[in-house]
């Protein structure tokens, strides 16, 4: 056997190695952008599974702001009305975006509910809506944990797919990178906060009394 036949098959073993190894890292970590992705649907899940208690409790108060609870239901009902292929999400930079648009407009108009919630201490008062305040915002604080460790799942699984050697067999693998969760525009900002009280004049500053 001669000695270049030798350096095409040691070539060829180098390559199959290689490729082997790339192919198990770029498996461990999508495992783990799936594993990660699970946990962001179960925590949006469970937000989604809170609200109706909420609504029944905050429909209870006198003269609570009929505008503000219907865009949270309104917005809900988006979220679970949702076609896109969810599984696929972390693939499909569109289905990603459109997921994230209806969730944070859910997210929007729970804060702003809950904003509004302030102007009626007789029902923030109540032991059920103390409650469920308590596990809104604390679903909240896990979306935010959850997001971000999709984010650096999706870091460390977009570093490998892009890097040598592995981005030699990425594509023939099927491996692809793979859409972040963003920023949502203005969310460096807070939001103006406006109370839908109806007939009822807004109070002017420094007014009469």
């Amino acid at each position: 056997m001669s000695r270049g036949t030798l350096i095409g098959i040691a070539l060829v073993v180098i390559l199959i190695i290689g490729g082997c190894g790339s192919y198990n890292k770029m498996n461990s970590l999508k495992q783990g952008v799936d594993k990660s992705w699970a946990d962001v649907q179960n925590v949006y899940q469970r937000r989604a599974d809170l609200i109706p208690n909420l609504v029944k409790t905050v429909e209870g108060a006198a003269d609570f702001e009929k505008g503000t609870l219907t865009q949270v239901i309104q917005a809900r009902q988006q979220v679970t009305n949702l076609k896109v292929d969810l599984a696929n999400a972390p693939n499909d930079p569109d289905v990603m975006k459109k997921f994230q648009a209806a969730q944070d407009q859910l997210g929007s108009s729970l804060s702003r509910l809950l904003v509004t919630v302030e102007k009626y201490p007789e029902l923030k008062a109540t032991a059920g809506f103390r409650d469920l305040q308590a596990q809104l915002e604390g679903t909240e604080n896990r979306i935010t944990v959850e997001r971000g460790r999709f984010n650096d799942a999706v870091m460390s699984y977009n570093t490998k797919v892009q890097s040598m050697p592995a981005r030699l067999y990425a594509g023939a693998f099927g491996f692809q990178p793979k859409p972040y969760f963003e920023a949502r525009a203005g969310s460096d900002v807070p939001p103006p906060v406006s109370f839908d009280f109806g007939n009822k004049p807004a109070p002017v500053p420094g007014g009469a009394k």
